[in-house]
């Protein structure tokens, strides 16, 4: 048997891309074979087994999308639709409808995290001290408690993206098994989620919050755990599986349904206090909102809300919670995509006009406002200097001026992450000191050779990139990847304690935690005094859960974009069908224009077909035909 689950490891472990050359073990006499106990007796092949568990951090950070595609099933991004033909075949047709029980997914949790989790126990049972070879007996607990997390977390993933899984915690299946031993049926998502909350909140409080040695940053540690956990408590509380009569009819081989049929309210107490302590444990071990200076002495909320993408820990950047230190996907991938062709880039990768709209005007106001001061239509014929607040240069070049003279007013008068997340036809492109020309067939919209690379609806991404990276020469700025940092947990709190108690104490607590944000972000706060509609610092929110329900989704909407958080949202609260960007015709500026009377044109360029089935992945048809104990998730089948 352990010469089994070596050869287990081996195969897994090349495919994982580890350092592990299992060749070199296989090709030995019998009697000189590695089994498992002897990989467990070496410090080096110790740490190897470790690394594979950490594979459960699937596709990590916020810059891969052909392969999880969490950012594109959602309405933030859009990629080339063209792109299609090459490395996004799999992701890209499930935007448009084309999503059965056959479709492939690149992510393939249910395949996969099974394999990490095994793993993992593995790990946990035999892994031992060798206090000779520098593994003394803490260093051991630690890991175990790391394992413990990682497992739980892979458990977490598949029942995010599935809803019902066949769930055997803390099982190693015997490799003389028998075929009936892994037909294991579905269990219920609470059932899921007790047992991780369990894992995670031991295994967080075991663990340091931060690590004294600069080496082993991004190994699991207290705050990364905590983020998790309280993460997958909101979900569990949120109306798609708290009491979602839509899936009455779901139940597993027992005959149970798997998800609970009434709600429970106590459910947001449970995400309240889960999100409370993590924020308590954060804060105390020195996590805190990104923030640089101003030339007035203030925060620069231009610097700040682009740096918090860019900094490293290392760099001052202690906002992030869940840092990813193995490669990530930002230069291969996410510069491509976003970079004008120019400049190496593939030119294609855009945002909804639903995104460009969602922005607050820079006196915190939504576009839809009357007091809002947007305008839409025609050219500026001014420059918007803001260089008393800041010294961003990546509005025209110089510092402090944010949008100049013949810029779209649509574009005018933004707030300022709304300038860091989006580019626009005569938006800055620092890296060429120049506009940037998204005309039919300007430099930076070629159509006539290749259209798969032009901006599809007149935008680029922006958030998250270095403006000043260059694909084509190489001069990339090393980067750090995550999957949450600070503000993720604020506003996940804010929305927790308005849906928890429906008070006037709860949504004023609620709403500090939205104002910390809004403060970085350089736009007025909410109160639900009675403040002046002129008030320089307030806006006014009636006093009611609806109202302050609103504000906190319309500030994850902005703050969170195109961060992997979307997805999650929209699904939990279901309310992918009420968007129309998700269940009908996508606008953009009309990309076939050649001059500003004929591009900047709100136009269809895609329509999309939503279906209810889509809020949870299908179990793949080879999985499904061969365990007749499973049922597919809701919808998918008849």
């Amino acid at each position: 048997m352990k010469k089994k689950l070596l050869y287990i490891f081996c195969a897994l472990s090349a495919i994982s891309g580890s350092l592990v050359s299992c060749s070199d073990y296989l090709d030995k006499e019998p009697d000189t074979e590695l089994t498992t106990d002897m990989v467990f007796e070496n410090r080096e092949k110790v740490y190897q087994w470790l690394a594979y568990v950490y594979n459960v951090i699937h596709t990590p950070d916020k810059w891969e999308l052909k392969t999880d595609g969490f950012e594109v099933f959602a309405d933030d991004l859009t990629p080339s639709k063209r792109w299609q033909q090459w490395d996004w075949s799999k992701v890209i047709p499930k935007i448009f409808g084309q999503w059965t029980i056959n479709s492939q997914w690149d992510a393939n949790y249910w395949q996969m995290m099974p394999r990490y989790i095994r793993h993992g126990y593995i790990f946990n049972n035999m892994v031992k001290a060798m206090p000779d070879h520098d593994l003394p007996q803490s260093e051991v607990d630690n890991m175990k408690n790391e394992v413990k997390f990682l497992t739980a977390y892979g458990w977490w993933q598949l029942a995010e993206n599935h809803g019902g899984i066949p769930f055997k915690p803390d099982y190693i299946a015997p490799t003389d098994f028998d075929l009936s031993d892994l037909m294991v049926g579905q269990s219920k998502f609470d059932d899921v989620v007790d047992y991780c909350d369990k894992q995670m909140l031991e295994a967080a409080m075991a663990l340091p919050a931060v690590y004294d040695d600069p080496s082993k940053y991004g190994r699991i540690n207290r705050i990364m755990a905590l983020t998790v956990r309280s993460r997958m408590l909101l979900f569990a509380a949120s109306p798609l599986v708290n009491g979602n009569p839509w899936y009455k009819d779901y139940v597993n081989n027992e005959g149970e349904q798997i998800f609970n049929q009434t709600y429970d309210p106590q459910k947001w107490v449970r995400a309240v206090e889960a999100l409370k302590l993590c924020i308590d444990e954060a804060e105390k071990a020195g996590y805190e909102l990104y923030t640089e200076q101003g030339p007035n002495g203030d925060i620069d909320p231009f610097m700040s809300t682009y740096n918090v993408h860019i900094k490293r820990w290392s760099e001052g950047n202690h906002e992030i919670t869940f840092p990813v230190t193995k490669d990530n996907s930002y230069r291969n991938f996410f510069l491509v995509k976003v970079s004008v062709r120019d400049y190496g880039g593939g030119n294609g990768l855009g945002v909804y006009q639903g995104l460009v709209d969602a922005f607050f005007t820079k006196n915190g106001l939504p576009i839809t406002d009357p007091n809002s001061g947007y305008v839409e239509n025609g050219m500026s014929t001014t420059i918007d200097d803001r260089s008393d607040i800041t010294s961003w240069e990546y509005g025209t070049g110089k510092p402090g001026q944010v949008t100049d003279r013949g810029t779209y007013n649509m574009y005018c008068n933004r707030e300022p992450r709304f300038y860091n997340a989006v580019s626009f036809h005569g938006a800055w492109l620092a890296v060429g000191n120049r506009k940037y020309d998204f005309f039919y067939n300007g430099r930076d919209n070629v159509q006539t050779s290749s259209p798969h690379d032009a901006p599809q609806n007149g935008y680029l991404a922006r958030k998250g990139l270095n403006v000043l990276d260059n694909n084509l020469t190489g001069s990339v700025t090393p980067r750090q990847g995550f999957t949450y940092r600070l503000a993720f947990t604020y506003l996940d709190y804010a929305e927790a304690l308005n849906e928890c108690y429906d008070n006037s104490a709860s949504r004023n607590e609620a709403l500090e935690y939205v104002n910390r944000i809004r403060k970085r972000a350089g736009v007025r706060m909410y109160t639900t005094d009675n403040v002046s509609e002129m008030d320089e610092n307030y806006i006014h929110v009636d006093d009611t859960q609806t109202e302050v329900r609103r504000v906190i989704r319309a500030e994850r909407r902005v703050e969170l974009c195109c961060e992997n958080n979307r997805w999650y949202d929209i699904r939990r609260w279901m309310e992918a069908e009420n968007l129309p960007e998700m269940c009908g015709d996508d606008y953009g500026m009309n990309f076939q224009g050649r001059n500003e009377e004929e591009f900047f044109k709100r136009t269809v360029f895609q329509t999309r077909i939503w279906k209810r089935q889509y809020y949870w992945m299908p179990i793949y048809i080879d999985e499904y035909e061969k365990n007749p104990n499973l049922r597919e998730a809701p919808f998918w089948v008849n």
